[in-house]
């Protein structure tokens, strides 16, 4: 999944981009609200996380100008303001959510996930292929109800497969959906990731789960 952070305090994107990096989630940062507004409107996120207080434009009006655009992505409002009218102000321009500074991390992260499930209600939170199971709430993958334990980037490369079984992944679609957008588009990490993975998910002496579609990119076996 993609967060984007849009904050001018530069200690507290950094903290939330290493935590949310290392919660899977790919993370953009935005320093003001026109590049907030920006980058909401010209790439696919799952969440925004949304500063009120900033330069050029206020969370705010950044969230009032993205829904009534149509951009429909769950905002969390993130402020130090925690007055009932700023709240209400928040609520009333669109914003899905509100969290007051400081918060706890672990809340954050938390609201994060409930505003994308509110989202998506009918995505399935079990992933399955054959025997091989990923539960999204727990974030605990198994085969064959042998527990496997994955890093936060195989965990999100596997559950884009199982959520789009039988597709072409190409090596593109796996940057932008598990990495920022400063990702080194000539490094062979995604390759590396993929063998990572094949080595905790398959089985000795038989076919990958995941296979190679040569010139294209990865897929789940279709048998």
């Amino acid at each position: 999944m993609r967060i984007l952070v849009v904050d001018d305090d530069l200690r507290l994107c950094s903290v939330l981009e290493r935590g949310l990096t290392e919660e899977g989630y790919a993370v953009d940062v935005a320093r003001d609200g026109e590049e907030g507004q920006y980058f909401a409107e010209t790439q696919p996120y799952d969440a925004v996380i949304l500063d009120v207080m900033m330069p050029k434009r206020d969370g705010f009006a950044v969230c009032r100008n993205l829904r009534a655009g149509g951009n429909e992505t769950p905002i969390l409002m993130l402020t130090a303001k925690d007055a009932v009218p700023d709240r209400v102000t928040g609520l009333d321009s669109g914003a899905d959510d509100y969290l007051v500074k400081p918060f706890a991390f672990d809340e954050l992260v938390a609201r994060v996930r409930a505003l994308t499930r509110r989202q998506a209600p009918s995505r399935s939170t079990v992933l399955t292929f054959g025997d091989l199971v990923l539960d999204t709430v727990p974030r605990r993958v198994r085969r064959g109800g042998e527990e496997i334990e994955l890093t936060s980037k195989e965990y999100a490369v596997l559950e884009y497969f199982l959520r789009n079984p039988g597709a072409v992944i190409t090596r593109g679609m796996l940057e932008e959906h598990a990495w920022n957008n400063d990702f080194d588009s000539v490094s062979n990490l995604v390759d590396v990731y993929i063998r990572r993975l094949r080595a905790k998910i398959d089985r000795v002496g038989e076919e990958s789960v995941i296979e190679t579609v040569r010139g294209a990119g990865y897929r789940l076996r279709c048998s």
